[in-house]
């Protein structure tokens, strides 16, 4: 985006018209201290012929350019003929040289005849001194008068308190009055009611409340409220409206709009003015923007730049600074570095650095010192770190503690982890218990837990009938589908049974694609199946192709089918040499078959 400093001059940015140009503005204000120095001489007319009113004003004019002297002595001539207003300034003052005692006598005439703001001005200086009931006595008399600085003041005090409701009244009332901070901090209460609040209605209540505020104290140039107010409309998905008040907030110096902004232009594609602003950002002092600096110049590999911003944003004291330094170590093979970095951030509570640490230890065989960064990463909500301890155990034989962790990450939505507990579960025989955490994984994208599910329900569904020619096919059942998607996820296993299911209800075409797919993938059940396919659509040639595949991985009734095939074309050596590798492959029943087959070919041979 370039320097914020100079868009007017880019033209992305176009400046409002009727905005006044510098001269019209210098005119403006040259007019502006005519007109005063001509109301200055009048009001001192006025006072020569005794009008007290005039006396006050001149005081407060003078007050306001910072003469003292000359203000003093106006505001003392009022005060004693009884102006309020003057007398209350007259406070402010003698405040401002230091003599806050004083001070606070002439507020309580003020106050005492009428003046919210002299109230106000005395409720401050109670409570600066201490003096609590005092202060909220005479803070009351201001906002009662509908005072809006005596309103925020006195709201800010009964918060202190701890009266909510008091408090959360008279903020609201400054709030009502146009005060931008007293929005803002109403906004924030109603932010918090809403994301404590049980009650869903009432938190969608004061979720629509705390945004209005929001806005009011962002349209009056509140930053903080800018960004607040950009956080929930980028949540909402309006990323064009949230990007304008994170840029109004940015410009404003809060470095974490700029931030905000930066992974919203990232997002967009616009990389390079994302980096503008978490350049400008991070230079402010924000971690977060450090990091994405160092993650996008990690990605360029521009790797010494990213460990310098990797270090700005640890020296900023975001934890993370350091785990993305351990990363890039990692990455670099620097394993000592990387357990240096991992152990910094793991040491402050990240609980990802504990267990990419754990992890690093155990590469090592380390297992007793990489066991404890595992449980203080689970512990800490790591859910990978809880899944790993699982394994961990699981690898110890403590089929007890790993179902345990195993279960704990399950529960935060871990797939791995919900497959193993759906497994464990099925060797106990709790089936329904199994399903369910089965369609936890599946759903996940697990493709072994999609074939498990598969089989669960494929055990359950009643003997389809028999399909005659001409009927149309039955619909999928629901063990199918989820055959099929483990098996479009490149699952063996699933290929085949699909295959299976495809050629019961005669789809040969479909059966032999998925067969072809499995056996590529080195599936021998898949080469054996699509050799009995293409066997029986008369393609024998190419079956013997995929049944020597087969047997040669270990498949005995491929190496079986193999020996009956060169034995009928009297090839009886080789088919005697596949029958005795069916012989040792197995299973029984097969090798029963081929030891009777390899009898008869040596038979036959030595005739």
């Amino acid at each position: 985006m370039g320097d914020m400093a100079n868009l007017f001059g880019t033209g992305r940015f176009a400046q409002p018209s009727g905005q006044p140009s510098g001269q019209e503005e210098a005119a403006d204000e040259a007019q502006e201290a005519a007109d005063e120095a001509a109301e200055e001489v009048r009001l001192r007319l006025a006072v020569d012929g005794g009008d007290v009113e005039a006396m006050s004003v001149l005081g407060a004019m003078l007050l306001r350019r910072g003469d003292f002297d000359g203000a003093e002595s106006h505001l003392r001539a009022a005060t004693a003929a009884g102006d309020r207003a003057a007398a209350n300034n007259l406070g402010v003052l003698l405040h401002q040289r230091g003599y806050a005692d004083e001070a606070a006598g002439w507020w309580r005439i003020a106050a005492v005849a009428g003046s919210a703001a002299a109230a106000h001005a005395l409720g401050r200086h109670f409570r600066e001194r201490g003096d609590e009931p005092a202060a909220e006595y005479w803070l009351c008399q201001s906002a009662e008068q509908g005072h809006v600085l005596g309103a925020y003041a006195l709201a800010d005090l009964l918060e202190h308190r701890g009266d909510d409701t008091g408090s959360e009244r008279w903020m609201r009332a400054a709030a009502e009055r146009g005060h931008r901070e007293a929005a803002y901090r109403l906004a924030r209460r109603l932010d918090r009611r809403a994301g404590h609040d049980g009650d869903d209605k009432a938190a969608a209540l004061a979720a629509d409340e705390a945004e209005q505020w929001y806005r009011q104290a962002a349209a009056r140039g509140h930053r903080r409220a800018a960004l607040h107010l950009g956080t929930i409309l980028e949540k909402r998905g309006e990323l064009k409206e949230a990007g304008r008040w994170y840029l109004t907030s940015a410009k404003d110096g809060e470095a974490r709009a700029a931030c905000a902004l930066g992974f919203l232009l990232r997002d967009a594609g616009d990389t390079e003015s994302a980096a503008v602003w978490w350049l400008r950002a991070a230079q402010d002092g924000d971690g977060n923007a450090a990091n994405a600096l160092g993650a996008l110049h990690a990605e360029r590999g521009e790797t010494q730049t990213a460990e310098r911003w990797y270090r700005a944003a640890m020296d900023a004291g975001d934890d993370n600074g350091a785990y993305n330094l351990g990363l890039l170590c990692a990455e670099q093979g620097r394993t000592t570095q990387a357990e240096q970095w991992y152990r910094r951030a793991a040491y402050a509570g990240h609980r990802e650095a504990s267990n990419a640490l754990a992890i690093l230890l155990l590469r090592a065989g380390d297992e007793s010192g990489a066991e404890p960064w595992f449980s203080k990463a689970a512990e800490a909500g790591s859910v990978d770190a809880a899944f790993n301890l699982g394994i961990l155990h699981a690898g110890r034989s403590e089929e007890r503690a790993a179902l345990r962790w195993y279960e704990r990450a399950a529960a935060a939505g871990h797939t791995e982890a919900a497959l193993q507990v759906g497994m464990a579960r099925l060797r106990d025989g709790d089936e329904r218990e199994a399903e369910r955490f089965l369609r936890c994984a599946a759903g996940g994208g697990s493709a072994e837990a999609a074939y498990r599910l598969a089989t669960v329900l494929d055990a359950r569904r009643p003997p389809a009938p028999a399909h005659e020619l001409g009927e149309p096919a039955q619909e999928k059942s629901e063990c199918e589908e989820w055959y099929e998607r483990a098996a479009s996820q490149g699952h063996r296993r699933a290929q085949v049974r699909v295959g299976m299911l495809a050629a019961a209800r005669g789809d040969v075409v479909e059966a032999a694609r998925w067969y072809r797919e499995a056996a590529e993938a080195g599936s021998r059940n898949g080469a054996f199946n699509l050799g009995l396919l293409l066997a029986r659509e008369g393609s024998e040639p190419e079956a013997v192709v995929w049944w020597r595949r087969a047997a040669d991985a270990g498949h005995g009734r491929a190496a079986l089918r193999l020996a009956l095939v060169f034995a009928r074309r009297g090839e009886l050596a080789e088919g005697q040499r596949w029958a005795d590798l069916a012989v040792s492959l197995g299973p029984a029943e097969v090798g029963e078959r081929a030891a009777r087959l390899r009898d008869a070919l040596r038979q036959e041979l030595s005739a």
